[in-house]
């Protein structure tokens, strides 16, 4: 049988019980404010997100043109600081010319230099690209690796371009945090982090499985067309339901129809 247990009357401590400290000044301790969770949305509420995404886009492209790994990573060290439709123009002709790493060592620092002196940076980039093609050749058979070290001990390549690459080209689960995903984990609160790196762990944390392969393009894509930086497009956002941004201006989803892999139709250079 249980017995029940009287409280103890005010001011009365039980045997072995610590006195609670008076804080000072007479006034009574306030409790502190709850905390906020870090992720306002449940497990559920990610993994429709990510359905919508997926129904979306199902098949989602990079927007930088290349026919193979070597053509893919010489043009996401390129985009460094620059738009993909920017680097596109300048790579038709320089992939034109030169598409596998022996060729492009042959073809040498200056000639791609001239091929790509309309992008940002173009002086550092032309010998990053003359140099890892050199290093391609002479440590990897000509080939790019699958290998996130191997890849970042590449001249110009870093992390961000090691997870295109091993994304896109290798189908690995990787996520590269760019300025729109950057913008998209902190603003929607769904991966906040300080660093490119912390949206990314926080993100590969959050994210259900069956949408991690296509997760880094269908953020980059809702960044770049919707939930864009200086004015989100929220009449066009597919989770607007969903999403706790502080900034956002609607609160019914649109319309969740299959849009091409590329770029939207308007958004395409003539």
């Amino acid at each position: 049988m249980n017995e029940k247990i009287d409280k103890p009357a005010a001011g009365v401590k039980r045997t072995g019980q610590k006195a609670a400290a008076k804080p000072s000044g007479g006034k009574a301790a306030r409790r502190p404010a709850p905390r906020r969770p870090a992720i306002p949305y449940t497990a559920a509420e990610i993994a429709e997100i990510f359905r919508r995404f997926s129904v979306q886009r199902p098949e989602p492209e990079s927007e930088l043109e290349h026919s193979n790994p070597f053509t893919l990573l010489v043009a996401v060290v390129l985009s460094a600081q620059a738009t993909d439709a920017g680097v596109n123009k300048a790579t038709r002709a320089l992939f034109a010319a030169a598409d596998d790493p022996q060729a492009m060592a042959t073809l040498g620092e200056d000639a791609i230099r001239e091929h790509i002196k309309t992008i940002g940076l173009f002086r550092n980039k032309a010998k990053n690209v003359a140099a890892l093609s050199r290093a391609l050749v002479e440590n990897h058979g000509g080939e790019v690796p699958n290998d996130r070290t191997a890849l970042e001990a590449l001249p110009g390549v870093g992390r961000k371009t090691a997870n295109v690459v091993l994304n896109v080209a290798f189908g690995e689960e990787t996520l590269a945090v760019d300025t729109h995903i950057f913008r998209i984990g902190n603003r929607l609160h769904i991966a906040p982090g300080r660093t490119p790196d912390e949206v990314e762990a926080n993100l590969l944390k959050v994210i259900p499985q069956p949408y991690r392969r296509h997760a880094h393009h269908w953020l980059i894509l809702h960044g770049r067309y919707v939930c864009k930086a200086r004015k989100p497009d929220c009449g066009a956002c597919v989770i607007a339901d969903l999403c706790r941004a502080e900034v956002k201006t609607a609160d019914v989803p649109a319309p969740l129809t299959p849009l091409p892999p590329g770029p939207p139709v308007a958004a395409r250079p003539a």
